[in-house]
């Protein structure tokens, strides 16, 4: 109960989003590959929230996240973004999921050494993400000109412990990969997730206490 009671207390609801931009807005050179606004994703469908393809962020992750991208641009790479702001609703629609055992039309692509049973149990699905402060974004590295993605060791969202940073069991490549990733995004403030390669938080966080629900959309972050 003194879970959800904290939960509650930090949610914040409503349309609109002060402190935050659309990181196009800020840096139209990152990629944008929101997987959660179509159905490219661990659930099968567009996620509850998504109602446009855009990555919104507080301001302060964008700015840093710009910072990064003007580095990785002199050495003929760039970034590409997963996910970014999250609202708490599409969190709760992951967690209905997980706990759907019935459903394991996504298993092969996203999660084929695991059991459903134990995605919340094992961390894989949380009831609460930093995505939803809006200081957290998934990213990964491409090469420039063609923006061809990196091997990274994993896809995106794939749960297993190969997606763990740092696992040993990573070829060279992906390994290096991994390695400039988390170095010019730690330059600018960004710490990694260790079990997860592609996810990162700014900090310090614009919004640590407060889960937003609005939905993602530019709309929501205009005056």
């Amino acid at each position: 109960m003194l879970a959800v009671v904290t939960l509650l207390a930090g949610l914040v609801a409503g349309s609109a989003a002060p402190g935050f931009v659309a990181l196009a807005e800020v840096d139209p050179t990152v990629g944008q590959d929101v997987r959660y606004a179509g159905a490219h994703n661990f659930t099968g469908a567009r996620v509850p929230g998504y109602e446009e393809p855009v990555c919104l962020l507080a301001r302060p992750a964008a700015e840093a996240l710009r910072r990064a991208q003007r580095e990785l641009l002199r050495s003929g790479y760039a970034l590409k973004v997963y996910d970014c702001y999250r609202p708490q609703r599409a969190v709760d629609r992951f967690v209905r999921w997980a706990r759907d055992e019935a459903d394991q039309s996504t298993k092969a692509e996203f999660y084929p050494g695991v059991a459903k049973s134990r995605l919340i149990p094992d961390g894989y699905i949380a009831e609460r993400s930093g995505h939803s402060r809006g200081s957290t974004l998934d990213v990964t590295l491409v090469r420039l000109p063609a923006r061809r993605e990196l091997d990274m060791g994993t896809p995106f969202d794939f749960f297993d412990p190969l997606s763990h940073t740092d696992d040993p069991r990573v070829g060279a490549v992906a390994r290096e990969n991994r390695r400039r990733l988390t170095g010019v995004l730690g330059r600018q403030g960004f710490v990694n997730l260790p079990e997860e390669w592609w996810h990162f938080t700014y900090r310090p966080e614009a919004f640590p206490d407060r889960y937003f629900d609005f939905p993602v959309s530019v709309g929501a972050v205009r005056p």
